[in-house]
């Protein structure tokens, strides 16, 4: 296979037989040989005259070889090798040794924005059509009303609404007291701690109160509804009901998103009543307010209108989470990876919708002096 001579001061290495991936074991012993023997000879000269058959396998043997001395600061040169090889043998010289094309910053730049508004515009179809969907759906179940599925829907109505209350009051209990004392910290430099009732009594019944409620309930229940809707696809029950002659959209989609209609504005009003009395202990043990001025200067500080905007906001919100958790959990695929995907995606978009149409409901009741 290979043989090598000491030649008037220089190293030859003589190849014979068939360089080829038949005999590799044998081959890689050889060279391994060589190179260990011989580590930093004055001139090699590769003969390959005798080499009969070569492939692929053989070609990368002999760039091995030439490589490998070549970083010992010697140029081995390639004789006999036979015409019909050179082409190979070439080609694999060329491995490697390419230079990286050069980064194109601005088009790979302008290709992710343009690969990101076409994904932002599939989403925005995708939701849309899924509204449609489930519009549809709803109005087939008025029309039949014994094909709604009230036990479903109370299940969920439990899962997401009655199960939360405790997080919502503990969470909206400590978001009100923190908004009290940071307000008695900065009112008082004026001589205003009074007007830290105020603060918390429009925040919290305006836009706070419902705001961190919609947010917890996307956290929360929103990605309960992508897990449990993408584990039934996996599992192909999604699938299963299509074959049954069910529409998986009334069947999973429109129960959850009702009991979550419902659930949402019940779980506002308690988290804001909970904002609140965290904002009274606030105001009680931190800047010596009483319960009493308390609520006399609250009822002087808010009226219906206040609650009104922010209980007008909680349906609208819960529609939003429960058609996107419901979409990217119907969208998942056969593996846990994209479970996971989907899931977070849930959760991310849910939570940025809510808070787009905070802002523009604000835009709204501001125009109508409301």
């Amino acid at each position: 296979m290979i043989s090598v001579r000491s030649q008037d001061g220089g190293l030859v290495v003589a190849g014979r037989g068939a360089w080829t991936a038949h005999f590799a074991g044998a081959l890689e012993q050889e060279v391994d040989a060589a190179l260990a023997a011989h580590a930093r000879p004055a001139t090699v000269e590769i003969d390959l005259a005798g080499v009969e058959r070569m492939d692929t396998f053989g070609a990368l043997l002999l760039e091995r070889l030439r490589r490998t001395w070549q970083t010992s600061g010697v140029v081995p040169r390639v004789t006999g090798l036979a015409p019909k090889y050179a082409e190979l043998v070439e080609e694999i010289s060329r491995t490697g040794q390419e230079p990286p094309p050069p980064k194109r910053r601005t088009e790979e730049l302008l290709e992710r924005i343009g690969h990101t508004m076409v994904d932002v515009g599939k989403d925005a179809m995708a939701l849309l059509n899924f509204v449609g969907a489930t519009v549809a759906a709803t109005w087939r179940m008025i029309l039949r009303p014994k094909s709604f599925r009230f036990t479903s829907m109370v299940n969920q109505l439990d899962q997401v609404g009655f199960r939360a209350v405790p997080i919502i009051m503990l969470i909206t209990f400590l978001i009100g007291a923190i908004l009290a004392q940071q307000g008695l910290f900065y009112f008082r430099r004026f001589g205003a701690e009074i007007y830290v009732v105020d603060l918390v009594g429009v925040l919290v019944l305006r836009e706070l109160g419902v705001l961190i409620v919609a947010i917890m309930i996307a956290g929360r229940s929103g990605s309960a509804y992508t897990a449990e809707l993408g584990a039934m696809c996996m599992q192909e029950e999604v699938d299963a009901l299509s074959v049954m002659g069910f529409d998986p959209v009334e069947v999973l989609v429109v129960p959850r998103i009702l009991a979550l209609i419902i659930a949402l504005p019940l779980l506002t009003f308690i988290g804001s009543m909970s904002a609140i009395f965290g904002g009274l202990l606030a105001a009680w043990s931190y800047g010596g307010i009483t319960p009493d001025v308390f609520i006399e200067r609250l009822k002087y500080a808010i009226d219906l209108d206040q609650f009104e905007v922010g209980m007008y906001k909680a349906p609208f919100m819960a529609f939003v989470i429960g058609i996107v958790a419901c979409l990217e959990g119907l969208r998942v695929g056969g593996s846990a990876e994209s479970l996971g995907r989907h899931t977070t995606a849930a959760v991310v978009k849910a939570i940025f919708l809510v808070i787009v149409m905070d802002g523009l409901f604000a835009m709204f009741f501001a125009s109508i002096d409301l």
